[in-house]
């Protein structure tokens, strides 16, 4: 066993800034496509399929078919988990980028509703779920490949890299369209809305490049060597370890909630219902995303030092206490305001729960079920909490006359939830990740071979 640990060490040390790169970049990559929807939701698409109802309800229904990318999203889990369970992560990473990647560039080739009536609103929900299958698995992918070349006592801050290309990936999408809300609102409702769509494209294609360079992980070598996979590993991963399943369910309520609501309802609210300029409300998401990126890493890196546990906790506290202040900020209509607000909101209540996360997730199922645990368990957090919170949001804005104060209820809902839900569960920064704990009798043994101490308090 040394001898592997050493072994698995120096393959990962050797591979360190490739595999870093695939997660980074992939998963910004990835999820460019995705934000570009949410962005193009929030500023165009109320116009462009929904044209027939008022504004209010036209951007309602442009965030409903937001969310309808998440119903496919836990069977992605599912079919690529198993598939990543079975034949290795490197493939299934392949795979789910070209999903969303091409879902993403035959939106931009849509025809709108003045041009095919009801079709248009239909073949983009359609898009929707094809892209909802890749996402899936495509950021657990990342997050697993990551984690699993990690240096032992490093994984949090190796595994935020994933999660860090995620907010870079949203970063791109506010930067672009900042770039085509530059156009007039004629040119930008005609064509301009369609370029990031298909500008991803070159960018995916980038992405498969990167990541067909890439090995597969020395902790998935290692276990096909020495045991069979599991017959159906997301099924044995909610059965086998329902508490920590229900754990990853119940932290990704805020983490994925507010990480939806805040860039793509917040850009909303101060366009639509604030009449404030476009530029501030992209200058707002811009700046906290850039912000964010600086508090994942270093979130992730203290998730090494204090465990994962704490810095999750204080992540949604913080997100509860400055759910109210934030609107209060963002309703002065200060520039300046909105931008410390989204800085905040993003970089400190958002880094300290997405950036221990990777980790936090990926330790806590064993390697024969980790793909498939982490993405099904994850994505059935991704239906409660971030498919439905735009629209969610935006149905209480309307209903308390443009007022934004349920959806600081809201906001506190979640966090409370999420911080209940990682105080439940264990701490697993000192776990080993190439310990398969799946065959194991009960889980008192399970978590026992896992080495992952059941502390329930900090």
């Amino acid at each position: 066993m040394a001898h592997a640990t050493e072994q698995v060490a120096g393959t990962a040390k050797r591979s360190l800034t490739p595999i870093m790169l695939a997660a980074a970049v992939g998963s910004a990559l990835e999820w460019y496509d995705f934000f570009i929807y949410g962005t193009a939701a929030a500023l165009v698409f109320g116009d462009l399929f929904f044209p027939k109802f008022d504004p209010s309800m036209g951007m309602l229904l442009s965030f409903t078919t937001f969310g309808v990318g998440f119903v496919a999203r836990p069977f992605g889990g599912i079919l690529f988990g198993y598939l990543g369970d079975r034949w290795g992560r490197k493939p299934v990473l392949v795979m789910t980028i070209v999903l969303v990647g091409g879902g993403t560039f035959l939106i931009g080739l849509l025809p709108t509703y003045d041009q095919i009536g009801l079709w248009a609103p239909a073949l983009l929900a359609v898009l929707r779920l094809i892209q909802g299958l890749g996402a899936g698995a495509e950021y657990g992918g990342a997050v697993i490949l990551a984690v699993e070349y990690a240096p032992e006592g490093r994984r949090g801050f190796f595994g935020s890299f994933a999660p860090m290309g995620v907010t870079v990936g949203n970063l791109l999408a506010a930067g672009v369209f900042g770039l085509v809300t530059m156009l007039t609102k004629e040119q930008l409702l005609s064509w301009g809305w369609r370029i990031p769509f298909l500008v991803s494209l070159a960018l995916v294609l980038l992405g498969i490049y990167i990541r067909m360079r890439v090995q597969e992980t020395p902790v998935f070598t290692d276990t096909a060597k020495r045991q069979p996979p599991v017959k159906m590993p997301a099924l044995a991963a909610l059965r086998r370890h329902p508490r920590n399943f229900a754990v990853v369910v119940g932290a990704r309520m805020a983490e994925n909630g507010l990480g939806y609501l805040f860039p793509v309802f917040g850009l909303s609210y101060i366009i639509n219902t604030l009449h404030l300029p476009r530029n501030v409300a992209l200058l707002g998401v811009f700046t906290g995303n850039f912000v964010e990126i600086a508090g994942i890493l270093f979130f992730g890196w203290l998730s090494d030092k204090v465990g994962r546990r704490p810095v999750y906790m204080g992540g949604a506290l913080f997100s509860a206490l400055f759910s109210f202040p934030f609107f209060l900020m963002i309703n002065t209509g200060s520039t300046s305001l909105i931008v410390i607000a989204f800085a905040l909101i993003m970089g400190i209540g958002g880094g300290a729960m997405f950036g221990p996360q990777a980790a936090y997730f990926a330790e806590l199922f064993g390697p024969r079920l980790r793909f498939s645990g982490f993405a099904f368990a994850r994505e059935l957090g991704s239906i409660l909490a971030g498919g439905p919170a735009p629209a969610l949001a935006a149905l209480l804005v309307i209903w308390l006359d443009g007022a934004p104060w349920g959806v600081a209820l809201y906001v506190i809902a979640l966090s409370l939830i999420t911080l209940t839900a990682v105080w439940w569960g264990p701490e697993t920064n000192t776990s080993d990740l190439r310990v398969d704990y799946s065959t194991a009798v009960d889980d008192s043994a399970q978590e026992e071979r896992a080495a992952i101490p059941l502390r329930t308090s900090l």
